[in-house]
Parts: structure tokens; C-alpha cells; sequence
């Protein structure tokens, strides 16, 4: 029996890596000024945040039922007998719940794993189901692994302006208004199927303190309960210089821990804007966790 990983480029995975891992990658659509552009195929993190610069309308979509049954039907045709989807969290997107339905018309040989995964996380959660596949289990029983571990991912994030979260709707026009007089950045994060306010911090270095805190609390929490994680850091930011220092900060709250860092994707991107910051804890399915150390 030969099992195909398929995932969505929420979770950042390029085609370079998906070519080396031996996965398949659906492009998620981004819409900007009502024009369809795909992530990773036409439209790449500089130019989203250059027209994000320019005040153009920028949204993000989930792919289209055809995007996605026409990944399933290349991949099953050039010689797997099954695959494992992989799709970014049904609590942020419709595009989970929409390949659960398409999968019921495939006789049991697509099947989607709905384990509250996006960014990070979800390319772990890849990488992990690819491992899997290389160690002979079937896409059923790599679907149950994945979303039994799904509970013990969460990700925070903290934004450098409210502007687009006032445009994407997760926050009213008054509330941005305020937060930004005031100097008020609110502290995401994403647990299960919810976005949540996990806080509200004056200023963007306090808010990375108060991200680090809950970092560490999380990963303790972990640690206390036996659960193996991988610690991962990301975010939105336009040099390296930037990236660094934020790497830098996360390495110091945990010695000792290689900790990788990945852009966010531009799904998310549309909400944060450029100059987010964020980590992420994710269970580890296959392997020891706490990246190694």
C-alpha cells in the first residue's frame, strides 16, 4: 500500500521542501484588489507585503473544491493507492469541513486529518505524517495519530500595528483606534479551533516579554505532563535583521533548544500585517520532541 502526504501552504512549506520530503502542497489563494493570486506559485512573502504597504485590498480564501480534488486525483493517478490531507485548522477556515466532503466521494482512499494544526505546527505535523508514511502505516492510522496529538498545539502571536486586524475583522474600527492611541498590543493565540485575546500589553517589547512568559509556562505545563513538543518561532518580519533578534529572544527563554524559525504564512499575514512575531508549541507524533534536546 502507498500513501501520499498532501498538506496546504498554510503550512508554510515551500516546493523545494515538499520535493525533498516527498509531500504535494495545494496553494492557498490570496486575493488582493479581487485578483487571484496563489502562495508559493505567483505572489511570494515581498511583493504581498509591498501591495499590503500600498493600501491595496488584501484578503485571504480557502482553495477551491477543484484546487483540491485535482491535487488528489494527479496524486492518486501517478501511483499511490491512498493519501492523508493535511488542511490548516477547521476553526480559522471553511476549507477543512469543505475536504471532508469532498473525501466521502473517494471510497475511503483520501483521508483528512482535522487536528487544529496551521503554520508551524502544521509543517510538523506533516513532516511527522511523512515519517510515519517511510515506517509503513496506512493514512487511517496516520490521520488518528495526528489528531490525538492536535490538543497539545497552540501558537501565540503578537502584532506590531492593528491595522489589520481591524481590516480582517477580529477587531472593531473603535477598538483599533483606541489600541493605538494608547500603545495597546493585544497577545493572540491560537489553541484548538479558537483565535483568541490571550492578552493585552502596552507596547511591542512587552508584548514579546509577555509572549516569552507564555511560552514558558506552556512548555512546562508540557514537560510536567510528559508530552514530547517541538518549540518553534516565526513571524512576519521584512529583514533579516529582524528575524534574528527575534530568534535571539526565543533562544534566550529556552537554553539549550534549537529552535527553528519559519515566516508565517501570507493567510495569516493578511490578519497580522507585517512585523508579527509569534511561537508555537506542537506534539510530537513521531520522534522524542523538545526539538532534540
Amino acid at each position: 500500500m502507498k500513501t501520499a502526504v498532501v498538506t496546504d501552504s498554510n503550512s508554510g512549506i515551500s516546493r523545494d521542501l515538499a520535493e525533498r520530503w516527498g509531500v504535494h502542497v495545494v496553494p492557498m489563494p490570496v486575493i488582493i484588489d479581487n485578483e487571484i493570486f496563489y502562495e508559493g506559485v505567483n505572489i511570494f512573502p515581498e511583493q504581498f507585503y509591498q501591495f499590503q504597504r500600498e493600501g491595496r485590498s488584501v484578503s485571504s480564501s480557502q482553495p477551491s473544491p477543484d484546487d483540491v480534488t485535482t491535487m488528489w486525483d494527479n496524486v492518486l493517478a501517478s501511483g499511490y493507492d491512498e493519501l492523508i490531507y493535511i488542511p490548516m485548522t477547521s476553526g480559522l477556515s471553511g476549507s477543512c469541513q469543505t475536504a471532508l466532503a469532498l473525501a466521502s466521494g473517494y471510497g475511503g482512499r483520501v483521508r483528512v486529518a482535522d487536528n487544529h494544526q496551521i503554520s508551524v505546527p502544521q509543517k510538523n505535523a506533516v513532516r511527522d505524517a511523512a515519517a510515519l508514511v517511510r515506517r509503513g502505516l496506512r493514512a487511517e492510522e496516520i490521520q488518528e495519530r495526528l489528531e490525538a496529538a492536535g490538543g497539545d498545539t497552540l501558537i501565540y502571536i503578537g502584532v506590531d500595528t492593528l491595522e489589520y486586524l481591524k481590516k480582517g475583522g477580529r477587531i472593531t474600527p473603535a477598538v483599533a483606534a483606541m489600541g493605538t492611541v494608547l500603545g495597546i498590543k493585544p497577545l493572540l493565540v491560537i489553541r484548538g479551533e479558537k483565535l483568541d485575546t490571550f492578552a493585552k500589553v502596552r507596547g511591542t517589547r512587552q508584548c514579546k516579554a509577555r509572549l516569552l512568559e507564555a511560552m514558558r509556562e506552556s512548555v512546562e505545563d508540557c514537560r510536567r505532563r510528559g508530552v514530547p513538543i517541538r518549540i518553534d518561532a516565526s513571524g512576519t518580519f521584512q529583514t533579516r535583521e529582524e528575524e534574528a533578534e527575534w530568534l535571539a529572544l526565543a533562544a534566550q527563554a529556552f537554553p539549550g533548544v534549537e529552535i527553528q524559525y519559519d515566516p508565517l504564512s501570507l493567510s495569516i499575514a493578511c490578519h497580522t500585517g507585517p512585523g508579527a512575531f509569534a511561537m508555537g508549541i506542537s506534539r510530537v507524533v513521531d520522534g522524542d520532541g523538545l526539538n532534540g534536546a
